[in-house]
């Protein structure tokens, strides 16, 4: 199984950031209706504001191709597609548990 971890860094104030991790998050949460390799999908919005990033997303796949498959869904690309020209910065891990 793979574990695939990506957090976001807005660079977008309030009210928009809240409006933006609300819909984001939303749209993510309704992906496993949509694609059958997800088996695992969590995300948020961070807490906590001693830290840089704003939203975490959290996924488990059987394997690296099935995340590959989940990445260019058009479902996905839909809900990736709200935080377009919204990210300061992106960083992902995948790896095997």
């Amino acid at each position: 199984m793979v574990k695939h971890i990506v957090l976001f860094k807005l660079n977008v104030e309030e009210p928009e950031r809240s409006q933006v991790i609300r819909e984001f998050c939303n749209a993510i949460m309704a992906l496993p209706e949509k694609i059958d390799v997800i088996r695992h999908i969590e995300t948020s919005h961070n807490i906590n504001p001693a830290e840089q990033y704003d939203i975490a997303l959290n996924s488990t796949f059987d394997t690296l191709a099935d995340v590959a498959t989940y990445a260019t869904h058009p479902d996905h690309v839909a809900a990736a597609s709200l935080l377009k020209g919204k990210v300061a910065s992106r960083a992902c891990v995948d790896y095997e548990i």
